[in-house]
């Protein structure tokens, strides 16, 4: 057994990538061993051919080269070729240690053991089904060479149920093991997918972020940086109109300086709300933003919220509130509205969000101008939860933007 752990050591080393299917193979190759040298050993004490010393000598040469074929077919036959020169070699070897010892039992022993190694080896095919049935009619046809008729009759019956049993076995361990290995494939593929997945959630969040600081840093230009410029402007200007004496063109620019002023806290107070933490409760949530949203601009706005208990999953109440803050926002810079009426419902498993104003209106047919994103990202939004965003609108007619969310998803 010490030789043999050295050999598969050896074999093991010159196939690292074979490796674990030969340390899985070892047991099966262990047993063989074991019969084959207890059958020989037999067969020795017993065979009055093997008395002699040059047939014994040769007996256990070839029985030795034949346990040594077995366990280097471990080291991986893949062409079909190698396979064919190893199974006639196996077979020549077989029946000459059958015709030297001239044992029935060896026989019987040596050709079920290369049926089971050929079907547990090389599966279910063509190449399996002819080497099977090869040495299923060897194992008789060595009967008539060593013993005639007789030896036939007296062997065939124990040969027959033998070997169907064998063959039944093998071919159902054969079947359960490429089940196994398929369903250990399938979790390996299953496991380096969710791996996958898991990346691409943390790439898609991360990029999720950076889209999002990105916006807050263009609405923030947008707000802050060009509104107080503006300011600075006007306010050079009332200084210009003072040093000559124009004071009502003052009163008017003081006028448009505090329309900007609020305009620009409006959208900076919008801005900022979008950057902290939504309430839990999402009717709660969309109640401060539009107590915070009338109190900055002064808009009156009408809220209707009929949702019953319904609680939206989490990632859709925080898209629904970012599209209800990207709307109010557009309201406030561009729509001039005097009212807006917000209306949030759930019937028939249809979540909806409508956002009107009586303002301005607009064509919304017209791509929007450069460096302007808010229709875009609630697009995006909407498209996400695998919803719709409709918006009607007409000039001095006003606009309507509706979110629809046809089949709330699960937590």
């Amino acid at each position: 057994m010490k030789i043999i752990r050295k050999f598969w050591n050896f074999i093991s080393s010159l196939n690292p990538e074979r490796k674990k299917a030969m340390e899985e193979g070892r047991p099966f190759y262990i047993i063989l061993t074991v019969i084959l040298a207890v059958v020989g050993t037999v067969v020795i004490y017993n065979s009055p051919n093997l008395k002699f010393s040059i047939p014994l000598v040769g007996f256990i040469i070839v029985m030795v080269l034949h346990i040594s074929l077995h366990w280097l077919s471990g080291v991986g036959l893949i062409s079909r070729k190698s396979r064919i020169i190893y199974l006639v070699v196996q077979g020549v070897l077989s029946l000459i240690a059958v015709n030297i010892s001239g044992a029935p039992e060896l026989a019987l022993t040596i050709f079920a053991t290369m049926i089971g190694e050929t079907i547990g080896l090389f599966g279910i095919s063509r190449l399996t089904i002819v080497s099977v049935v090869i040495f299923f009619v060897l194992t008789p046809l060595s009967y008539l060479l060593i013993g005639g008729m007789d030896l036939l009759n007296d062997w065939l019956s124990p040969t027959l149920s033998t070997m169907t049993i064998l063959i039944s076995f093998m071919v159902l361990y054969r079947r359960q093991t490429e089940t196994s290995n398929q369903a250990h494939a399938l979790a390996e593929e299953l496991e380096i997918a969710n791996r996958q997945l898991t990346e691409y959630a943390t790439q898609v969040e991360n990029l999720t972020l950076t889209a999002e600081r990105q916006r807050m840093a263009r609405e923030l230009h947008d707000t802050l940086a060009q509104g107080v410029a503006g300011l600075v402007l006007q306010l050079e200007a009332m200084k210009a109109h003072l040093s000559a004496g124009r004071e009502e063109r003052v009163a008017t620019i003081i006028d448009h300086s505090l329309k900007r002023a609020r305009s620009t806290l409006a959208d900076s107070r919008a801005a900022i709300d979008d950057l902290r933490v939504a309430p839990a409760n999402m009717s709660e949530a969309v109640k401060i933003k539009i107590e915070r949203f009338t109190q900055a601009t002064g808009i009156p706005c009408n809220l209707n919220m009929d949702m019953g208990d319904v609680v939206l999953p989490k990632s859709i109440e925080n898209h629904v509130y970012r599209v209800l803050s990207e709307a109010l926002a557009n309201i406030t810079r561009h729509a001039q509205a005097s009212q807006i009426w917000v209306n949030l419902t759930l019937e028939d498993d249809q979540f909806e969000l409508s956002i009107r104003d009586n303002g301005r209106g607009f064509n919304p047919n017209v791509a929007p101008k450069a460096g302007h994103y808010g229709v875009l990202g609630m697009r995006e939004r909407a498209r996400l939860i695998e919803g719709k965003l409709e918006i009607d609108s007409e000039i001095r007619k006003g606009t309507r933007i509706r979110l629809l969310v046809p089949t709330l998803q699960e937590n």
